[in-house]
Order: structure tokens, then C-alpha cells, then sequence
């Protein structure tokens, strides 16, 4: 629920080369160490402060530069420091701690809960989920864990005294299980997880990004045809493994033997930009092209004059009138709370 800046990373266990026929392979790498892990930690470390101390921006919260986003929206700035500390900016108990159920104030921090896990002074790195090549659905569910919500609306609780109770998924290392909050509490940590304008939360990099040289020759990009199959084996011991269907873009991403992409000019379909319609379909398996006669639908023609849209809802026995607006609620006063009801 608290604002913690951390990033999800899916990198590809080797990298690509080109041999001496010219035919790009993929070379697996081995699994990193933990001694590793904690190396890269500590550099992560090192270059996260020294960037921070290039911009005049202090751990003390005493900062040389003014923040963009406080001199735009003061009160979005101030629930995402009260977020990130995990207080309360209004409601009842302005600038306290939320409300945790379960914490031991005197448990211990976990330095380490496992291998290729380490944490050192507030950054913490996890470098222990691995794919396999072939495995396609555990891809899925690991992008699909990226990409999950904030929160969960199924573990949040309206208590009969108005407050809500979150339920964490797991525990934290003090113990925490549950959060209690006021209405504006949870509006406020809300309000602080929608995403700013112009920021992409998805990036690329290496060869996966967008405009990368070598792009074309490792990223399938072409939609194969429905009977077309693509052998990823997962080790040299399973290359007689069955092959697996591939219906959609997907990424060549191998972790033992080598995976040559053929360049056909005369075959290969020019790169192409997916439009919206079939982005839906893929993502959330809706066709929104689909018609109920069973055919497809087209984009005939746009029609924005308001007396031809109102002769053609009206034709096709339509409301043809905007519904009336509600006025905008006054903000609660002092002492006041929000009266909303979530899905139960």
C-alpha cells in the first residue's frame, strides 16, 4: 500500500551471437551467485546514491532541489512523502504511522531469506525466478505477476466503524499482516499509486528494445502461420522435446542450446505496427471486431455532425439525448469522511 520504488526485470540468461556462417545463436550463461548477487547489489547501491547526490537530493530528507512535482501539485507531493514513510498525510491522525495489525517492534531484520537473495541497508535485490525456453505458460505467469495491480480489491475490508482493513499478502519482516486506514487515508495512498503523465511503465532494453541494431535478427516479431511450430528446447539433454505452437509475437528467449533465426528477405513480412483491436484481443481476449452475425467489423466512415448521429440512434431506436450530469460533491469539511462502499 506504501509507495516502495522497485522494479521488475526480465532478462534474457545469455546473449546473442552471430557465428561464422552468419546465423545468430544464443549462448546461455550460467546462474548467478550469491556472491554475485550481492555484488551487483552493492552497485546498484553506490550508483542509486551517487545519482541522487548529483541531483542534490538527500536520504535526511534536508534536499538542495526543489521537487517538480511539489511546485505543480503541493498536495500530490505531500501524500507521496507521507507514502513513501509510511504515514498519513489527513484523516483523524495527520502525519502518524498507519495503523499495522500484527507488528513486533522487536523482531529482527531479515537480511536474507534465501539464495540469490541480499539486502543491504534498504535495497534489497531477488535474482531467483527462472523460465525455462519451452515453458511458455510460466512466462505468462510471470509477466502476468509484473504487470498485477498494486492491490487487491478482494482483501480489502469495510469494517462496520467505516475504516478499512487491508490484508497483506505476505507478512512483512516485522510482522505486519494487516493495515488499517480511514477513508481519506486509503484515497490518499491511492491517489499516489496512479501512474504521472508521459511515463511508460514498461521499458526495453538490449536487444529487446524497440530500435535495437540487431532487433530484427533476434525478436520474432511476425505473426507464423497456424500451423507453424517453433523447437525451444530447454537443455541439450531435451532437444527432442516436442515443439510448441506459437500464435502470437513472441520472444526467442532460449537458456541452453542455440537458436538460429533464418534471413530470408523474400519471406520475412516488413515490420508493422499492432493496432489497438488486436492488442485487446491478445491482452485481455477481447475482440472487439467480433460481430454478433458471426462476420467482422470495419471502419466505414467517422461521424461527428450531431444531426446525422441523432437521425441514426434514433433509427436504430437509440437514446439520442446526453443523460443529465450530477453536480460535483463539495470536498468533505473538517472532520468529515468520505461514504463510499467497495465490492464486496
Amino acid at each position: 500500500m506504501n509507495v516502495n520504488v522497485h522494479f521488475h526485470t526480465l532478462v534474457l540468461d545469455g546473449v546473442f551471437a552471430t557465428d561464422d556462417n552468419g546465423e545468430r545463436r544464443f549462448d546461455p550463461a550460467p546462474p548467478p551467485t550469491d556472491r554475485e548477487v550481492a555484488r551487483v547489489l552493492a552497485t546498484i547501491r553506490r550508483r542509486v546514491l551517487r545519482m541522487l547526490d548529483r541531483r542534490g537530493i538527500t536520504l535526511d530528507g534536508e534536499s538542495e532541489t526543489i521537487d517538480a512535482l511539489a511546485e505543480t501539485s503541493p498536495i500530490l507531493a505531500a501524500c507521496s512523502a507521507a507514502s513513501i514513510q509510511g504515514q498519513s498525510m489527513f484523516g483523524r491522525r495527520p502525519g502518524a504511522p498507519v495503523c499495522r495489525i500484527g507488528r513486533d517492534p522487536g523482531a529482527p531484520w531479515v537480511t536474507s531469506r534465501g539464495p540469490r537473495h541480499a539486502h543491504l541497508e534498504g535495497f534489497d535485490l531477488h535474482a531467483n525466478r527462472t523460465v525455462r525456453a519451452d515453458d511458455r505458460a510460466g512466462l505468462e505467469r510471470l509477466c502476468q505477476y509484473f504487470l498485477r495491480p498494486p492491490l487487491a480489491q478482494a482483501r480489502i475490508e469495510r469494517l462496520a466503524d467505516g475504516r478499512v482493513l487491508y490484508t497483506l499478502t505476505h507478512p512483512w519482516t516485522d510482522g505486519t499482516r494487516q493495515l488499517l486506514l480511514q477513508p481519506l487515508e486509503l484515497l490518499e495512498k491511492l491517489a499516489v499509486l496512479v501512474p504521472r503523465p508521459h511515463i511508460n511503465l514498461v521499458l526495453y532494453h538490449g536487444v529487446l528494445a524497440a530500435h535495437a541494431r540487431d532487433r530484427a535478427e533476434t525478436v520474432r516479431t511476425a505473426r507464423p502461420p497456424p500451423d507453424a511450430a517453433v523447437a525451444c528446447p530447454a537443455s541439450a539433454s531435451e532437444r527432442t522435446a516436442q515443439p510448441i505452437e506459437m500464435t502470437a509475437p513472441a520472444v526467442p528467449a532460449c537458456s541452453e542450446p542455440s537458436m538460429p533465426v533464418e534471413k530470408d528477405p523474400a519471406t520475412t513480412p516488413p515490420r508493422r505496427r499492432w493496432a489497438w483491436a488486436d492488442l485487446l484481443r491478445r491482452v485481455f481476449a477481447i475482440d472487439v471486431l467480433a460481430c454478433a452475425c458471426g462476420g467482422r467489423l470495419r471502419l466505414i466512415a467517422t461521424i461527428e455532425d450531431p444531426p446525422v448521429v441523432q437521425r441514426i440512434l434514433l433509427h436504430l431506436g437509440l437514446l439520442s439525448e446526453l443523460p443529465a450530469l450530477y453536480p460535483a460533491r463539495p470536498p468533505p469539511g473538517a472532520g468529515e469522511t468520505l461514504a463510499f462502499d467497495f465490492p464486496g
